[in-house]
C-alpha cells in the first residue's frame, strides 16, 4: 500500500515489451441466482428497470456460491505466486491471470515496463458512461520465514484463513474484482460503460514500473475512464457496527535522503567532528521536533464520521478535533491511543535508514540517512523542505529528493459513493461508511492527477486487530470474507454499469 504534478523520479524508465491475448469463443448461460429471495426480487425489478430493451431477460450468471468458491481457491493458488518486491518479478503474476483469462476466453493485454515487471489488463466493451477500472498491484512486501507459522509463499487454509504475503494487500482484492469482472464477462451482456480489469508492477515501490508507468506510456488506456476502485479503504467490525472507510485522499508522500559530508579517518583517533556525528545531530534535531498540528478539511470530515464509533472522551474530541489539538496533552494521548489517527493532524518524518562506514575502524567520508516524510494534503512540497533545513540548522547536511507526489482529493458527493453506501447498507444494515484520509499511498495519485475519480474501497471486514497484519508477520484473510466480498463486488459492479 502507494497529472498535472507528476510524481518524481531520479532516472528515466525503460521502454516496454507488449503482448496481446486474442479472446476464445462465447456461449450463452443460463442464470443460477441462489441469494434470498428478497435479494433476488430486488436485482430483478432493478435490473428489468434499468436494461435497454435489447437486454431485456438477460441477466448476469449470480452463481455467488460457486463464484466464491473459486475466489477462495484463485487466491490461494495466487498467494503462492512469488511477486515480492523487490525484486518484484511480477510477470509472474501475470501469467497466472492470463492463464484464467484463456481458460474463460477474455481478450488482454500485457506489458512489461522493464524485464520481470509485468502489468496486465482486460476490457469488457460497454456504453458510453465513463469507463470502470478495477485495478489492484501485483507486487507483496518481503517477509520473514522465521517470524510467521506458515510458509508466507504457501496460501495455506487455516481455521477458516487463507495465509500469505498479499492477502492483505492486495491479492485478495484483486481475486474479488477479477470474479466480479468475469461474471459481467460470463453474462454476455453489454455494460453502460467500459468495464477494465488492472493488475499492476511495483506499488510497494511507488508504481514507477506499473501503474505510473501505464499513465506514462499508455495514455490511451485511460482516455475515457471515469473512476478507479484501488486498495486504500476497508471495512472493520466495530463494537456498534460495521464501518467502511472509503480513502479519498492520502498524505503526501515526500521521500528524502540526508547527506553529510566531512573528512575520513581512523576510528582509533576519534576527530573533533565527522561525517556521522553531522549527521546524528541533524538526525536528532529531525526527532526532538514537533511538526505542528493542523486539520485540512478531509482530515475533519473524517474524524466528525469517526466520533459515533468511539467512546468519550474520543467521540466529543473528534466531533471538533480542530480545537482538540490545540491541547498537547491531547495530542500525546491521541499518539498512544492510536499512531494512525494522530499522523492525520500534522505533517510527520520518520528517519528509516542510515547507512555510514563499511567498516567498524574506518570513519566514512560520507554518512546517508533516508526520511519518510509524509505532509498534508495542502502542504506546499518546497516550502517543507525548507523548513526541515532550518531544523537541521547544518549548511553543510545535503538533502536530495528521492519521491515526491502530488495531492489530490476525490469527491465524496457521487453516484459511486452513493452506490457503495447502499450496497454497505444492504449487507450490513445500519453500517457507517466514511470517506477516509489514508496515511500510506497508493497507486490512485495517478489517476487523480488525471482528474480521474479514484476511490479506495475493500467490500471485506475484518476485526480492528487484524489490521496489524498489513505488512506484518501471518497476513491473512478470512474465507467467508473472500466469499463475501465476492457477493458485494459483484452486486457493486451491477450497479454501476447496469442502468
Amino acid at each position: 500500500m502507494q497529472g498535472p504534478g507528476r510524481a518524481l523520479r531520479q532516472s528515466p524508465l525503460p521502454a516496454a515489451c507488449s503482448t496481446v491475448a486474442a479472446s476464445s469463443g462465447t456461449r450463452s448461460r443460463n442464470i443460477v441466482i441462489r441469494i434470498s429471495a428478497v435479494a433476488r426480487s430486488l436485482v430483478l425489478v432493478l435490473l428489468a428497470a434499468a436494461l435497454p430493451s435489447p437486454a431485456v431477460g438477460q441477466q448476469l450468471d449470480l452463481d455467488l456460491d460457486a463464484l466464491g468458491d473459486e475466489a477462495v481457491e484463485r487466491l490461494a493458488g495466487y498467494l503462492r505466486v512469488d511477486t515480492i518486491n523487490p525484486p518484484g518479478n511480477e510477470t509472474a503474476g501475470v501469467e497466472y491471470l492470463a492463464a484464467i483469462f484463456d481458460a474463460e476466453g477474455v481478450a488482454y493485454e500485457t506489458a512489461e515496463s522493464a524485464p520481470g515487471r509485468g502489468n496486465i489488463w482486460a476490457r469488457i466493451p460497454g456504453g458510453d458512461a465513463p469507463g470502470l477500472v478495477l485495478l489492484h498491484h501485483i507486487d507483496v512486501v518481503p517477509a520473514n520465514r522465521d517470524q510467521w507459522t506458515t510458509d508466507p509463499l504457501g496460501g495455506e487454509l487455516r481455521d477458516g484463513y487463507l495465509y500469505g504475503r498479499g492477502a492483505l494487500d492486495t491479492k485478495g482484492l484483486g481475486i474479488v474484482h477479477l470474479q466480479a469482472f468475469l461474471a459481467l464477462h460470463r453474462s454476455r451482456i453489454r455494460p453502460d460503460r467500459d468495464v477494465i480489469f488492472m493488475a499492476t508492477a511495483d506499488e510497494e515501490a511507488g508504481g514507477f514500473f506499473g501503474a505510473g508507468w501505464l499513465v506514462e506510456n499508455r495514455p490511451e488506456l485511460f482516455a475515457d475512464v471515469g473512476v478507479v476502485l484501488n486498495e486504500g479503504g476497508d471495512g472493520s467490525f466495530e463494537e456498534d457496527g460495521v464501518t467502511f472507510t472509503v480513502e479519498v485522499t492520502q498524505k503526501v508522500p515526500l521521500w528524502l535522503r540526508l547527506v553529510s559530508v566531512n573528512t575520513p579517518g581512523h576510528g582509533s583517533m576519534p576527530q573533533a567532528e565527522s561525517s556521522v556525528t553531522r549527521l546524528l545531530r541533524a538526525l536528532s534535531n529531525i526527532q526532538a521536533y514537533e511538526f505542528a498540528p493542523r486539520i485540512v478539511p478531509a482530515v475533519d470530515e473524517y474524524f466528525r464520521a469517526l466520533a459515533g464509533s468511539h467512546a468519550e472522551p474520543w467521540r466529543s474530541a473528534f466531533v471538533d478535533i480542530e480545537s482538540s489539538v490545540r491541547d498537547r496533552t491531547f495530542l500525546t494521548r491521541l499518539q498512544l491511543y492510536n499512531p494512525f489517527l494522530h499522523a492525520l493532524t500534522r505533517n510527520t518524518c520518520s528517519i528509516t535508514i542510515l547507512e555510514g562506514s563499511g567498516k567498524i575502524n574506518v570513519v566514512p567520508p560520507v554518512a546517508v540517512a533516508e526520511l519518510d516524510c509524509r505532509l498534508l494534503p495542502d502542504q506546499d512540497p518546497v516550502a517543507f523542505v525548507a523548513q526541515l533545513e532550518t531544523i537541521i540548522n547544518d549548511g553543510k547536511i545535503g538533502i536530495e529528493k528521492i519521491m515526491g507526489f502530488s495531492p489530490a482529493v476525490s469527491d465524496s458527493d457521487t453516484d459511486i459513493f452513493r452506490a457503495i453506501h447502499a450496497l454497505s447498507q444492504r449487507h450490513y444494515a445500519g453500517a457507517r461508511v466514511i470517506p477516509g484520509v489514508s496515511t500510506g499511498f497508493t497507486d490512485s495519485h495517478f489517476f487523480r492527477d488525471l482528474g480521474i475519480l479514484a476511490y479506495g474501497y475493500s467490500p471485506m471486514v475484518m476485526a480492528p486487530s487484524e489490521m496489524v497484519r498489513f505488512h506484518g508477520n501471518d497476513e491473512r484473510i478470512e474465507v467467508e470474507q473472500v466469499r463475501q466480498g465476492t457477493r458485494m463486488m459483484v452486486e457493486l459492479l451491477e450497479a454501476l454499469t447496469l442502468r
